[in-house]
């Protein structure tokens, strides 16, 4: 039975405003060679050799999210969503917001999302999912005889595919409507999962899919003459409409489909909202509701039972360790002893960068073709079974791995994952987030100079998953790894081939490799990590 608020609110001024969707959490993370100049500070992968002291920086930047037509940056780390085995912890908790149009949905849900206080929320508009009119619809619409509050003016199976994978934590594209020309935009928008999705739409109730996907459901109830008023002023100022045109359309569409389809849903509301976003009150007991769930999602990682889960475990099947040729074991020697000067380590470090790319790309489906020579013989050969190869590196130090990559794979494409290890809770945190678009069918070869206990990569590994790509197209590209790290992500991704040119046994309290190679970030860079400070990169993760 539906909660009444009625009793609970306070008296509202009249709110006139548009209830266009706007995504809260996340944006496109688009395809842009865009550099991290103006956030992070950025190494070239060459540096000049003189060495120089570590700085950190830390962004003031409220919300905890910072977008650009071409990137995302989170200002604020995102911690897992999913645990130890690479599934997700929960799935997103959704709440559904119904209501007559212009009846203040949007600013209901903008309240909740303020009152919340959580970095990765998602507002999903019902506006956004209106069917492609045909040419005949698309007159009627021009001359305000065609109904946009009927159900099926809506693309249901689309909508319910979307929140799905929302509700899944998956990335996903959202049409964007057109109110103007009453079409589709052709540009269609990334939005990613968040722990919290917000749902909004005139019949957000009226399908028993959408239904299903809703944890929690608010009918918006407003009173009729404050509604037509709020959409006449939307209508006519954001939409290019004419005060007549409107005023017709409401009497012969909206107010009966409010009456027929939207008014009735008001029975499955969990809660009833009246007057909208000032009814704080309200909105404090739907918070509070919110809060308490979330808590109850809640889960850590435990790197210490991530340590101890595999001990004594064969090596996985998906592990490709280089030959330790005398060549390898050479420079291994190099890299690895600490009285090596910066000039040297990069060098050297290139070269078995190098001879690690070119061990990978032998594990990459070939198939057979054939090729005529230039003395017109016929040369039987192989080429790639697939789409494409895109190179993703975990910065910084996976960034290093960059031009190896781009030595051997002509015209390849790159994307950028920023991962570090949050020194309280020990978890590795999201912080920057830039891959290719149309990724999903490439083969990804994601690169990290070491992996000590495996949960960048994870991480790692899991936004690629979201992005679609999958599994078994994924290949973790190490120069050494931790046993340890090695099993974490075999165990949580048991498809992703992980290739490397050595593995080393243990890892130390502090989660270092051992023996190791040390900070590989820091004796590439020639930075100096500050007392009581572990740098990102090797040491982390």
């Amino acid at each position: 039975m539906a909660v009444n608020m009625e009793q609970a609110g306070v008296q509202t001024q009249l709110l006139m405003e548009g209830e266009e969707d706007r995504p809260i959490s996340r944006s496109d993370s688009g395809s842009g060679e865009d550099s991290l100049d103006s956030l992070f500070p950025r190494c070239p992968l060459t540096p000049s050799l003189s060495p120089r002291k570590r700085t950190t920086s830390q962004s003031k930047t409220e919300p905890p999210l910072l977008r650009t037509n071409k990137r995302t940056i989170y200002t604020a780390g995102r911690p897992p969503w999913y645990n130890v085995t690479g599934t997700t912890f929960k799935e997103a908790f959704v709440i559904g917001l119904c209501g007559g149009s212009a009846s203040g949905k949007t600013t209901v849900a903008n309240k909740i999302i303020e009152a919340l206080d959580v970095p990765w929320v998602v507002l999903l508009s019902m506006d956004s999912f209106y069917k492609v009119l045909s040419k005949e619809e698309q007159e009627l619409a021009a001359k305000n005889e065609y109904n946009f509050d009927h159900p099926d003016a809506f693309d249901f199976e689309l909508l319910v595919t979307v929140l799905r994978k929302l509700k899944k934590g998956k990335s996903i594209k959202v049409p964007v409507y057109d109110f103007t020309t009453h079409s589709r935009r052709k540009e269609w928008k990334t939005i990613y999962g968040a722990n919290v999705v917000i749902f909004e739409g005139i019949l957000a109730f009226a399908n028993k899919e959408l239904l299903k996907l809703l944890d929690m459901k608010v009918f918006v109830d407003t009173d009729s003459d404050i509604r037509l008023v709020r959409r006449l002023k939307r209508d006519i100022t954001n939409r290019g409409r004419d005060i007549t045109g409107v005023i017709k359309q409401y009497n012969k569409f909206v107010k009966p489909a409010f009456e027929q389809y939207i008014e009735p849903t008001m029975q499955v509301a969990d809660i009833v909202v009246p007057r909208g976003g000032e009814n704080f009150v309200a909105l404090d007991l739907i918070v509070q509701h919110v809060h308490s769930q979330l808590e109850k999602r809640k889960l850590r990682w435990d790197i210490a039972a991530l340590a101890s889960a595999h001990q004594g475990q064969p090596l996985p099947k998906t592990l490709s360790v280089m030959e330790s040729t005398p060549q390898v074991r050479g420079l291994h020697t190099i890299i690895r002893n600490k009285e090596t000067n910066r000039d040297e380590f990069i060098f050297y470090s290139k070269r078995l960068m190098r001879l690690l790319i070119e061990h990978a790309l032998s594990f990459l489906p070939l198939k057979p073709v054939t090729v005529e020579t230039p003395q017109g013989a016929i040369y039987e050969g192989k080429r790639l079974g697939g789409k494409r190869i895109t190179g993703v590196s975990i910065l910084r130090a996976g960034e290093t791995m960059e031009q190896a990559l781009m030595a051997v794979c002509k015209d390849i494409r790159l994307g950028k994952i920023l991962i570090q290890t949050n020194h309280d809770t020990g978890e590795p945190e999201l912080h920057y987030l830039r891959l290719p678009k149309d990724i999903s069918e490439d083969y990804v070869i994601l690169m990290d100079s070491t992996v000590s206990t495996g949960a960048a990569a994870l991480m790692a590994v899991r936004v690629l998953l979201d992005h679609d790509v999958q599994e078994d197209k994924i290949f973790l590209l190490s120069l050494l790894m931790a046993e340890m790290g090695v099993h974490s992500v075999a165990y949580a991704f048991p498809k992703v081939r992980i290739i490397t040119t050595a593995v080393d046994k243990n890892v130390n309290n502090e989660f270092h490799i051992i023996p190791g190679i040390g900070n590989f970030g820091d004796r590439y860079f020639g930075t100096d990590a500050p007392s009581g400070y572990e740098s990102d990169g090797s040491m982390d993760c």
